[in-house]
């Protein structure tokens, strides 16, 4: 039990695409996809506490309030709990916003198992489940996290073994592409459709306890370097000063290379200081239920 004058404080992580595959399209607006999708270490802190109402605040305004999907998580959360929302959830953004990293989504998978304990309510994973399905494709895989499988439109997740905490680097731009998802999603053709072979065969590697890295591969790569041509720029820099092959994240902008090392961190870091980039150092996180701490928030806050 949360106690009145407790901060209940909460880790959303971002995530990474291994592999991400077209294979079909459902109606005019839908497409099917295959991924293999990580929890990597970039996060962003979420405290919940007691309010007499809901109250959202984001450090990043355009974010916060009712424009926020951690605020529709929390009201569907009470509806299916049949029960009026009473917290106040304060984000702390760490994970880029509009980057193909899925910080948004991780944040309202976070705050459904987070105000469950909160409010306890009990419900079931299936129930928070279904509730996440409502809120969007990639909420339901952030309940969980780790290594997963996602299907249809990608809120049909299968657990997978997790991988060692390998490191990894985090290539990120600093300004978003305006409407980069529905503009990569339109220049798809059929050409760029296939049947999961690519992902199955990587989920078959991933069971044996593999994970073959020449395998990682992203349907939206050679669409957005025709689209976004400065992305088809900064690949090259990575390779000519890192082992690992880059690739988008989710549809981008953000790339990753799997894996590196602190090394390869501080020569990339250095090759792109006076650029519009900026270089993480991380690594893959292992699939577990949020993490709920709770601090006396009786000397922090009145």
């Amino acid at each position: 039990m949360v106690s009145e004058q407790s901060i209940l404080l909460v880790s959303a992580f971002a995530k990474i695409n291994l592999a991400l595959e077209v294979v079909g399209k459902h109606d005019s607006k839908y497409h099917a996809i295959k991924t293999i999708l990580q929890t990597i270490g970039i996060r962003d802190i979420i405290e919940i506490r007691h309010w007499n109402r809901l109250k959202v605040e984001c450090d990043v305004p355009d974010i916060s309030e009712d424009n926020n999907l951690v605020w529709h998580a929390a009201q569907k959360l009470a509806d299916r709990a049949g029960i009026q929302p009473k917290a106040e959830i304060i984000i702390n953004k760490q994970i880029p916003i509009g980057m193909g990293l899925g910080g948004g989504s991780s944040d309202a998978a976070t705050v459904l198992v987070a105000l469950n304990d909160f409010w306890e309510l009990h419900l079931e994973p299936i129930d928070l489940s279904e509730i996440a399905k409502e809120l969007g494709s990639d909420v339901p895989f952030f309940l969980q996290g780790g290594t997963a499988l996602g299907e249809n439109h990608g809120e049909l997740i299968t657990q997978l073994p997790d991988l060692p905490p390998l490191e990894l680097l985090l290539i990120v731009p600093n300004q978003t592409i305006p409407n980069k998802t529905s503009t990569l999603y339109s220049q798809l053709m059929s050409s760029n459709f296939s049947d999961g072979g690519v992902t199955n065969k990587m989920v078959s590697s991933l069971l044996a306890g593999q994970l073959p890295l020449d395998a990682i591969f992203n349907v939206f790569e050679s669409i957005a370097f025709q689209t976004f041509p400065a992305l088809s720029d900064i690949f090259q820099v990575i390779e000519e000063n890192i082992v690992s092959r880059p690739h988008l994240c989710g549809s981008g902008p953000a790339i990753f290379c799997l894996p590196s090392n602190r090394t390869e961190f501080d020569q990339l870091s250095s090759c792109l200081r006076n650029t519009d980039f900026v270089v993480y150092f991380t690594n893959c996180i292992e699939s577990k239920a949020v993490q709920c701490q709770s601090i006396n928030s009786k000397n922090n806050r009145s």
